[in-house]
């Protein structure tokens, strides 16, 4: 298994991922209305390289010559001196086996090789990934809503985990 930083000419294979990680993952918490909406906002390929435009770096995870998933990070978010984890996602029949955490280590160790002091991300209240980074050792922070658009709302925890306690 491999991380490594995506290309913009990869951008279109986290579109595919998304396309088909979502629908599991958010299919219980979400419409089916606000899925599509939110796919399609936030996966674009316009919208992903606005996304890498503004600081994120994407991450893609590969295995055995086959994508299985992706993350996005923002070092310095805000300037708060925290990496905002923006994206996680795993295919869900890899889900279960580390990737998940190898990807927050690999993010976690760029982090303090840029001197930031944790990590910060928002997720779905709903979302039983929520339950993932508790395990981690990342803390709800508080709780935030999100106007995205379309009369739709992202209802959000915003979690974080600190280096140094």
């Amino acid at each position: 298994m491999t991380i490594s930083i995506a290309q913009k000419s990869q951008l279109s294979i986290i579109k595919e991922l998304a396309y088909t990680i979502w629908p599991v993952a958010y299919g219980e918490i979400l419409s089916k209305e606000q899925l599509d909406y939110m796919l399609d906002l936030i996966y674009n390929i316009e919208s992903l390289e606005k996304q890498v435009d503004k600081n994120h770096v994407f991450l893609l995870v590969e295995d055995d010559n086959q994508f299985i998933g992706f993350a996005s990070y923002e070092l310095n978010f805000e300037n708060s001196n925290k990496t905002k984890i923006q994206k996680l996602y795993v295919l869900p029949e890899i889900q279960g086996k580390g990737i998940g955490k190898q990807l927050i280590n690999y993010i976690k160790q760029i982090a303090i090789d840029n001197k930031n002091l944790g990590l910060i991300l928002n997720v779905n209240r709903f979302n039983k990934a929520k339950e993932f980074y508790l395990k981690y050792g990342f803390e709800i922070t508080k709780e935030i809503k999100i106007d995205i658009g379309n009369d739709y709302i992202m209802d959000d925890y915003v979690m974080e985990f600190n280096f140094f306690k």
